[in-house]
């Protein structure tokens, strides 16, 4: 063994000082065993921690102590305090936010991720990350549909992938302008036009305002009652304009008309975003790709790892058709950067440090592979749809078209939906949100989670109704 480690380069580790692995092999333990014993008892447990559990993770709180403390001490600590007063999202019954459960690959990825302990910057510093990056990146370009040649970068979630690719577009529209925005700045620029539908996400107004293009400076084209931008009321488009479309509805699911629209921007020389955080993945599915068509004409894209795909957090992803344009935007450069001339991640992201992240969307996609993916987004709309029929079934109004994975469901007034989402919250045995749809208060069902079954929704729809009517018995009573 010492002659294998001398031989290979690496400095033998004297028998006198402790490996390693001596080192993290009990605390790791530790972590295996809370974590398991953690999942184990996730059907047991109401979605939402009680109160005794989220007053006594205030426990955590407190001044840095002085001394240092074994990392078993701190590890139990952390489980004992901080595993209750946690949200049940890998129940199978949490469908809050669009917020997908953790496949057993990705979270296993994720551990390996953490030993490596790797920057995901540069490719020598890490050629595992770069690869499965790379890897990961095509497998979801090839999945989406969309161009050969796309470029992309892995993120922290929507609000950066929209960050990241709507700043590849406005790289692209001043280079046709003559302008460095990189270099120069938006002082004294040329003036950008960007328009959304007024239904946009807030993910991409926020992004942005990052850029310096404004937030209110927006033009809002309207939409229709699922939210969809109305192709016939687009303002006029020109080589100046950003136009940023949807694919999935935060609320309904709707696809904006991206087969009629794309043609009409095109000619114009506008750049096309898709925000497409949850939605693009109908893609993968033979039964829902349909709704994307047209999308893959598009000049940019942004979506998420974490949602449909089931990645665990955090994962976004931005894919630029011009991968030169994401680059520019983007890239560095400092004399001790070593780079032989292949991609390297730190060019295409905001961030120079950076996780792995693209180990766990590897992992997570090498597990479902294509039928897996289809059938995930498959069997969590058929889900959604079961949602739908049954709610209205027993009386109550379903707002919105079903196309996908969201449904909304109103209990009659303001007042009596938010009642209701809230003794369905107190009640643990599923989780879901209130929003505001066109002037309507409404609860929003997201299923997007790999865990769900059909026996999670039928006693979810149980729990909904009992507490629409003011009924049924707290979780565990």
């Amino acid at each position: 063994m010492l002659h294998s480690a001398m031989s290979s380069g690496v400095c033998p580790v004297s028998r006198l000082k402790q490996t390693l692995y001596d080192k993290y092999e009990p605390v790791l333990k530790q972590a295996l065993t809370a974590s398991v014993e953690y999942l184990q008892g996730m059907e047991e447990r109401p979605v939402r921690p009680d109160g005794a559990a989220v007053a006594g993770v205030e426990a955590l709180r407190g001044p840095l102590p002085e001394l240092p403390e074994s990392p078993e001490v701190v590890l139990e600590e952390l489980d004992r305090l901080g595993s209750p007063a946690t949200v049940a999202k890998n129940s199978g019954r949490y469908f809050g936010f669009v917020n997908g459960g953790c496949l057993p690959a990705a979270m296993g990825a994720a551990w390996m991720v953490s030993a490596w302990d790797q920057n995901a910057s540069f490719r020598v510093q890490s050629p595992t990350a770069a690869v499965l990056e790379e890897t990961a990146l095509e497998w979801t370009r090839e999945l989406l549909g969309l161009p050969a040649g796309t470029g992309g970068a892995l993120v922290t979630g929507a609000t950066m992938a929209n960050f990241s690719a709507l700043a590849a577009a406005r790289h692209h529209l001043y280079e046709r302008l003559g302008w460095d925005v990189e270099a120069s700045g938006l002082m004294g620029a040329p003036e950008l036009r960007v328009v959304t539908g007024e239904e946009a996400h807030p993910a991409v107004t926020k992004a942005l305002g990052l850029l310096g293009l404004g937030r209110t400076r927006v033009l809002r084209a309207p939409v229709d009652e699922q939210g969809r931008i109305r192709a016939d009321a687009l303002p006029p488009l020109d080589e100046r304009t950003i136009l940023c479309l949807q694919a999935g509805n935060v609320n309904t699911g709707a696809f904006d008309p991206a087969a009629e629209i794309l043609p009409v921007a095109r000619k114009a020389g506008a750049w096309v975003h898709v925000d497409g955080a949850f939605g693009l993945w109908a893609a993968a599915s033979p039964r829902y790709r349909h709704l994307t068509e047209g999308f893959e004409q598009a000049d940019s894209w942004a979506t998420d790892g974490h949602k449909w795909p089931n990645s665990g957090y955090d994962c976004g992803i931005a894919l630029v058709r011009e991968a030169q344009a994401l680059r520019a935007a983007m890239s560095i450069d400092a004399p001790y950067l070593v780079m032989d001339g292949r991609r390297e991640p730190a060019d295409y992201t905001p961030e120079f440090s950076r996780r792995a992240r693209g180990v766990e969307l590897w992992a997570a996609l090498r597990q479902l592979g294509r039928q897996g993916m289809a059938e995930l987004v498959e069997r969590t709309s058929a889900h959604a749809r079961r949602f739908a029929e049954a709610l209205r079934a027993a009386g109550f109004e379903i707002l919105n078209d079903v196309v996908i994975n969201q449904v909304l469901v109103s209990f009659g007034s303001a007042e009596k939906t938010l009642e209701t989402v809230a003794r369905i919250q107190e009640d643990g045995t599923c989780w879901c949100g209130s929003t505001v749809w066109q002037g309507r208060t409404a609860m929003r069902i997201s299923v997007s989670s790999w865990v769900t079954t059909a026996e999670d929704v039928e006693c979810s729809v149980k729990a909904m109704i009992q507490a629409a009517r003011k009924g049924g018995p707290r979780w565990g009573a």
